[in-house]
């Protein structure tokens, strides 16, 4: 059998920026356990595959793997997927925006999709769970080890390293500009040893020091234990950090909004805009968007 696929790139407006993504729109015949396997013959951070939703109420079902396995929620496929749903006509638009849901494993995820002139623009996920916050991160030492960095370089204090999650857990670790991003390097026996048995193996560097002023963060995501040595765009890592923030903000009410750059030291570079709710100081919904562009479509031989 063929199976139809599409590739697109998420969080950029310009193709061969961003996060690649593949995604197949109807995985009805496609065997299970094929998924995992094709997710590893496209090698990008995540490849998606489209199924009915279990809840006819719901738009679809979505399975998210990387080449290192499945994933209960990601940001980056998710609102890729949605693009390329609308894009295709698979998802009517009904206007200006277009509310969907997605089931992954999370939970259902709502998608909101903007269009201009009858095409989508702007997709935005919201989080099925708000931010949570994990168990004690590794030392300073530990972690400026495994990053080729110095314990220096850590900014502390407040903004200490912290794992968050939204569905799925990143480690936090804030630095003290975008210098010390761009000389980050993974030593991967330090890093595996300092993140054995944590709750995450998935960690986002990030520094208050943007390179374009109308941004607020510039950011790095580093898994090579899931066989992604870095990733240009991490959605759900980008939610949950409006969460690590939102935290930190003496802001008790309203919208608090970040724009993060991301995979700009790969030469891919990709623009999330992370939104946060926040009532008598606590965070009661989070958001990420951004846009997409569709790369090419096939068929692969099953």
């Amino acid at each position: 059998m063929k199976a139809h696929y599409l590739t697109a790139d998420v969080f950029t407006d310009q193709r061969f920026g961003g996060n690649q993504l593949a995604v197949f729109p109807d995985a009805r015949e496609i065997a299970a356990d094929l998924m995992p396997r094709i997710a590893k013959e496209f090698n990008y951070s995540e490849t998606t595959f489209v199924l009915p939703p279990d809840d006819p109420s719901h738009t679809a079902r979505v399975r998210i793997f990387t080449p290192g396995g499945e994933l209960q929620f990601a940001g980056h496929p998710t609102v890729g997927t949605a693009h390329v749903l609308a894009a295709t006509g698979i998802v009517p638009l009904t206007g200006s925006e277009t509310r969907i849901v997605f089931e992954e494993g999370v939970g259902p995820v709502p998608v909101t999709i903007r269009a201009k002139n009858g095409t989508p623009d702007f997709a935005q996920l919201s989080v099925a769970k708000l931010p949570e916050v994990g168990p004690p991160a590794p030392s300073n030492e530990q972690l400026a080890a495994m990053l080729s960095l110095s314990p220096d370089d850590l900014v502390g204090g407040a903004m200490m390293p912290e794992s968050v999650s939204c569905g799925t857990p990143f480690l936090f670790i804030p630095v003290r500009d975008r210098k010390v991003l761009a000389r980050s390097r993974v030593k991967q026996d330090l890093f595996e040893s300092a993140l054995q048995g944590y709750v995450t193996d998935m960690v986002f560097l990030f520094a208050m020091d943007p390179e374009h002023e109308n941004h607020h963060v510039r950011a790095r995501m580093y898994a090579p234990l899931m066989n992604v040595p870095e990733d240009p765009a991490t959605g759900s890592a980008c939610v949950a950090l409006g969460g690590y923030l939102a935290a930190r903000d003496s802001r008790t009410d309203g919208t608090l909004r970040w724009i993060v750059e991301q995979g700009f030291e790969m030469g891919r570079p990709s623009i999330l805009e992370v939104e946060v709710d926040k009532k008598n100081g606590k965070t009661t919904a989070a958001r990420v968007g951004g846009k997409t562009v569709l790369v090419c479509e096939g068929e692969m031989e099953l």
